[in-house]
């Protein structure tokens, strides 16, 4: 029988250690942003944002974009984020029972609208309301949506359409994206006649046209909260989070087309 020494592994464990608490260590950590999960639909502006910091004298935040679901499932699997900023109030319910959300840190950043699509010069003839014929306008195509039974503009789509009492005849013909901007790729190359999206993504996009606007009563007001996580161990986390917040960061909102929350 051989016998395992757990020598070396203890060694290798303090060497670890020691780096890990090493000024240097520190100091490379410093120059990298801290990390920010944020919705799809917060690309452009959050992108800006972040510029606006650096410009500062602050390392950029390091961004990543998902839809809020798929976000918020990875914090609670652990990921070693530092801010959250989630597209609808739910998820970041979820990960605040759970105890991911920092004390006192929650707080809503912006505002947004709901608009159907359609692709750019696309002939349109339908306007948003009670009993709109919908599917008779999709002529056989699909209708683009995030996924209504996780992501938030998925969820705030289908409540609107149901509100409308649309939904029951579209229920089988939606064609679900991942994330808010994967429903919007949909409408942009044409593989789609139609889609639901935000107000913000139709801006940001030359290939969509926006048909109208959904009645603000038809579904639940569509608000971005913001948080610190508890995982969070960068110095600058929380200044990034006042700043987007404060009265420059939500002007930066304000140009993508986002409102106050």
């Amino acid at each position: 029988m051989r016998f395992f020494s757990p020598i070396p592994l203890l060694l290798r464990a303090l060497a670890l250690l020691s780096l890990l608490l090493s000024p240097s260590w520190a100091a490379a950590q410093d120059r990298r942003g801290p990390l920010v999960l944020a919705a799809a639909s917060l690309q452009e502006s959050m992108n800006a944002a972040a510029d606006a910091w650096a410009r500062q004298g602050h390392a950029r935040p390091v961004l990543s974009f998902a839809a809020s679901s798929a976000l918020a499932r990875q914090i609670k699997a652990g990921a070693p984020a530092d801010l959250f900023a989630s597209a609808d109030e739910d998820w970041m319910d979820d990960i605040q029972k759970a105890g991911f959300v920092a004390r006192g840190s929650r707080a809503d950043m912006a505002g947004n609208r709901l608009v159907l699509v359609a692709p750019a010069g696309k002939p349109v003839r339908l306007r948003i309301g009670r009993n709109m014929p919908l599917a008779a306008a999709l002529n056989g195509g699909r209708l683009a949506m995030a996924d209504p039974d996780a992501v938030p503009a998925g969820k705030y789509g289908k409540a609107a359409l149901t509100a409308l009492n649309v939904w029951p005849s579209v229920a089988d013909k939606v064609a679900r994206g991942d994330s808010v901007r994967a429903a919007l790729g949909l409408v942009e190359r044409g593989a789609t006649p139609f889609g639901i999206v935000y107000a913000t993504d139709a801006r940001a996009s030359k290939s969509v046209q926006t048909v109208g606007t959904f009645p603000t009563g038809s579904h639940p007001p569509i608000r971005y909260p913001v948080a610190r996580l508890t995982a969070s161990r960068h110095r600058d986390a929380e200044g990034f989070r006042r700043f987007m917040l404060s009265a420059q960061g939500r002007a930066i909102l304000g140009r993508y087309g986002f409102s106050a929350p």
